[in-house]
C-alpha cells in the first residue's frame, strides 16, 4: 500500500511538470494537456487497482516528452521580438578602450509611444570609477529587478539588465519562466533609457546604492557582463525564474571575482539584496541599511528631473557614499 501511494504521488508530480511544460510550449496546448492529464488520472487509478498497463503507457508518453524538452524545444535568437528586446547587446576590447553595439538608448513618452535608439559607444576602462546597483520595484517588498551602472570620469553612464527577451504577444509569467517561455539577453543601455522609463512611465519605486569595489574588480564586472551578452550572442539560452534572472547571473558574474561570495535566499528575493550588500560591507556612507534605502530611493528625483541630459546626476543627489554634484 505504501509503495502504490508513492507511485500515485509521483505519477501526479510528474503530471502537474508535464501539464505546465505542454501548456506554456506546446502547439493545441488544450488539447495536449488534456491528453496528458488523462492518461496521468488512469495510470494513477491503475496503479490503485492493480493495473500497470496504464502507468506504462504513462511512463512511455513520459519518455516522449522528455525527448522532445530537450531536442524541440531550443533557444533561439530569431524570433520576433518585442520592439525593446529587438537588439543584442554584443561588444569587443582593445586594451581599454571597449566598444559596445547596440547600446540601447529610446526615447520613452509612455508604454506604447517611444522613438527606438540603438547605439554604438566607446568606453575607456582606464575612466572607469563607479559602480552601482539600482533596483527597481513594482508592489512586491521582497521582488525587484536589479540593474548594474557603470560610471566613467568622462560623464558616461552604461546600465547592464539581464532581461527577459519576450517575443510579440507574450506576457510575463513567473511560473512561464520556468518552463522556458523567455530567452535570456544582457542589454547594456543608457540611464536615461533603463532607469528613467521604470519611474516616470512605469510607475515602478526606484533605488539606488553606490558599490564600493576595487577598480581592478570593477572593471573585471564590466568585461563579465560584455562576455555574458557575446555568449548569449552567439549560443543563445532560456530565462529561467530561480537559475538565470537578474540578481542569480550578477551573483554568477560577481564570484567569478570575489571568490567565495556566500549564497543567501536574497538572491532570490532580490527585493532584499541591500540587505546582503549591507552585510558584505559593499556598501558605505550611510550607518544602516534603512538609512540607505531612504537616501537611495531616487523616483522623486527622476519625476522631477527636467533636462534628461542631467538625469544621472539628479537621481544621484543625496545617495550615501556618492560625492555630491556640482549644481547646474
Amino acid at each position: 500500500m505504501l509503495l502504490h501511494t508513492v507511485i500515485v504521488l509521483a505519477v501526479l508530480a510528474v503530471a502537474l511538470w508535464g501539464a505546465l511544460a505542454l501548456w506554456f510550449q506546446a502547439p493545441l496546448r488544450i488539447i495536449f494537456v488534456a491528453a496528458w492529464i488523462v492518461l496521468a488520472i488512469a495510470a494513477a487509478i491503475g496503479v490503485i487497482r492493480g493495473t500497470y498497463l496504464p502507468l506504462a503507457l504513462f511512463a512511455a508518453a513520459w519518455i516522449v516528452m522528455q525527448a522532445w524538452w530537450w531536442l524541440g524545444v531550443r533557444p533561439s535568437n530569431t524570433r520576433q521580438w518585442m520592439p525593446e528586446v529587438a537588439e543584442q547587446t554584443y561588444g569587443s576590447v582593445n586594451g581599454n578602450l571597449v566598444t559596445v553595439h547596440n547600446v540601447r538608448n529610446f526615447e520613452w513618452r509612455s508604454r506604447t509611444d517611444y522613438d527606438p535608439r540603438w547605439e554604438t559607444r566607446t568606453y575607456d576602462l582606464s575612466k572607469l570609477q563607479s559602480v552601482d546597483m539600482a533596483l527597481s520595484y513594482w508592489g512586491r517588498p521582497a521582488i525587484a529587478h536589479t540593474m548594474v551602472s557603470f560610471g566613467f570620469s568622462d560623464g558616461q553612464y552604461v546600465i547592464f539588465s539581464v532581461e527577459i527577451r519576450r517575443k510579440l504577444g507574450d506576457k510575463f509569467s513567473e511560473i512561464g519562466g520556468f518552463f522556458r517561455q523567455y530567452e535570456l539577453a544582457v542589454l547594456a543601455s543608457t540611464e536615461q533609457d533603463s532607469l528613467r522609463v521604470r519611474t516616470n512611465v512605469r510607475g515602478e519605486e526606484g533605488y539606488l546604492y553606490r558599490i564600493q569595489m576595487p577598480p581592478d574588480a570593477a572593471r573585471a564586472l564590466f568585461l563579465s557582463y560584455l562576455d555574458t551578452a557575446n555568449q548569449l550572442r552567439d549560443h543563445p539560452r532560456f530565462y529561467n525564474t530561480v537559475t538565470a534572472n537578474c540578481t542569480t547571473i550578477i551573483y554568477q558574474l560577481a564570484k567569478q571575482i570575489v571568490p567565495g561570495l556566500p549564497l543567501d535566499r536574497r538572491l532570490l528575493l532580490s527585493g532584499y539584496l541591500p540587505e546582503y550588500m549591507y552585510e558584505l560591507d559593499a556598501l558605505s556612507g550611510a550607518d544602516s541599511i534603512e538609512a540607505y534605502r531612504r537616501a537611495g530611493h531616487y523616483t522623486q528625483r527622476a519625476l522631477a528631473n527636467k533636462d534628461i541630459a542631467n538625469f544621472s546626476q539628479d537621481i544621484r543627489r543625496g545617495v550615501p557614499g556618492i560625492a555630491e554634484p556640482a549644481a547646474h
